[in-house]
């Protein structure tokens, strides 16, 4: 990553930002050999400026054993994100809506896996506030595996703020807390839903467990007294998506 921006390479990963962030690309090479119909159809439908790509003059920053495939883009990440507001103006709120807030959580690789976790149930955007929280960096995109340009990610200002203009839409707020009276399989989640995951090691806020409608736990085996944010995040949006199966067949 360099300055806020990061490469990405290989045929999934390229051909999820052309589909659905081409204006986060800041360079764009292919190798002669390259042949991907998908891919030079959106290459030309956004009028990427492409790049001849030569090994010997491969970006210092990419592994030289990195599998590219033929295709690398240098992806501006502060461009991957979306405003609240414009997100939400164009959201259709369901019953089947779920969204994801997180509150300041630090470790890129749990942001990714989140992220990754959230495309795979069938979540409609990650909220990502901007103090206190690791952004999208080129470690976030990594890690999720290229989820991160399927799912919209919506930056927020104020945690709380957000959550009441949530909850005036009908939203119910659900934080996932170990020490949660709910267990999360006895939730049905039968009305338009936020989680929200808090930091690794503090959790959730206490201002901002205030506003959550209910808490939510994941009953262990004694032997274990926590799990790890992202765990815990796939496991939570799976018992949410196991009752909107509907979604997932979208």
């Amino acid at each position: 990553m360099i300055n806020n921006k990061t490469y990405i390479y290989g045929k999934h990963a390229i051909g999820e930002v052309l589909k659905n962030r081409p204006q986060a690309i800041e360079k764009f090479w292919l190798a002669s050999t390259f042949k991907d119909k998908e891919i030079d159809a959106l290459v030309a439908k956004n009028n990427i400026q492409v790049s001849k790509l030569l090994l010997p003059s491969m970006p210092k920053e990419i592994d030289k054993e990195a599998v590219h495939q033929g295709v690398v883009a240098l992806v501006a990440t502060h461009k991957m994100t979306v405003p609240f507001a414009d997100f939400f103006r164009e959201l259709k709120v369901t019953k089947n809506t779920c969204l994801v807030l997180l509150d300041e959580i630090q470790d890129p690789h749990n942001v990714g896996a989140i992220i990754r976790s959230a495309a795979a149930f069938g979540v409609a955007g990650v909220l990502i506030p901007e103090h206190n929280q690791a952004g999208v960096t080129g470690s976030v995109v990594k890690v999720s595996a290229g989820m991160a340009f399927s799912i919209p990610l919506v930056d927020i200002g104020n945690i709380n703020t957000t959550l009441r203009d949530l909850k005036d839409k009908g939203f119910w707020i659900y934080g996932l807390d170990e020490e949660g009276a709910t267990p999360i399989g006895e939730e049905d989640f039968s009305e338009p839903t936020v989680l929200v995951l808090g930091n690794e090691g503090k959790g959730i806020r206490e201002k901002t467990k205030e506003l959550c409608d209910i808490k939510l736990s994941i009953p262990m085996h004694p032997r274990c007294e926590s799990l790890n944010v992202s765990v815990s995040a796939g496991i939570a949006l799976q018992a949410w998506s196991s009752r909107h199966q509907t979604v997932l067949a979208l």
